[in-house]
């Protein structure tokens, strides 16, 4: 009898699916928020809450544990010393799923499955090329100044002094740009 057996087969054998519950996990701890299905969001859901709670323990032998289910020391690298300090003061609830909706091609319900906690992205650096461009917006003056007050001043451009450096650029060889097709991607996330 199967008693205290319960888990959600998602349609496949046991491989299948454990292969399939490993793949979200390391998905997860990559990217951070994914979509997938509402089943799947729910099966691997505790798979990612235990592997959160081994994160925030960082043994050797938590460590170890992590690096069964995920493969790479990549992964567990960024799961011990990114995303498990970002939960140390919680106890559990490190993941939420957000209904979206039925997929159209097989009316699957779908989720996006998410760390409560994302990483803070950064802001975008502003080329040096696009900060000139950006102008303040005039201000607005009283109606008693004087109109001499009211002209924008004329602003003197200093030429830029020519380099030799900037005129003769080597350009890129065709040959050159196929060996970054075929590099090898070794220790890649």
């Amino acid at each position: 009898m199967r008693h205290a057996k319960k888990r959600m087969q998602l349609g496949r054998f046991t491989s299948w699916h454990d292969a399939t519950i490993k793949s979200l996990a390391k998905n997860m701890v990559i990217c951070q928020s994914i979509k997938t299905t509402l089943i799947r969001a729910k099966a691997s859901k505790q798979m990612i809450e235990k592997l959160i709670t081994l994160s925030k323990k960082n043994t050797l032998f938590a460590r170890r544990q992590a690096q069964r289910v995920l493969g790479e020391h990549k992964l567990v690298n960024l799961l011990f010393n990114e995303i498990g300090p970002r939960f140390a003061g919680r106890s559990s609830g490190f993941t939420r799923i957000i209904p979206l909706g039925r997929r159209r091609g097989d009316n699957a319900e779908m989720a996006i499955f998410e760390l409560t906690e994302l990483k803070k992205k950064e802001p975008k650096k502003v080329k040096k090329g696009k900060e000139d461009k950006i102008q303040p917006a005039p201000e607005t003056k009283e109606v008693g100044q004087d109109k001499a007050a009211l002209e924008p001043k004329k602003e003197t451009k200093i030429p830029a002094k020519d380099n030799p450096t900037d005129e003769k650029k080597p350009q890129k060889k065709f040959m050159g740009g196929l060996r970054t097709i075929f590099r090898k991607k070794s220790d890649s996330l």
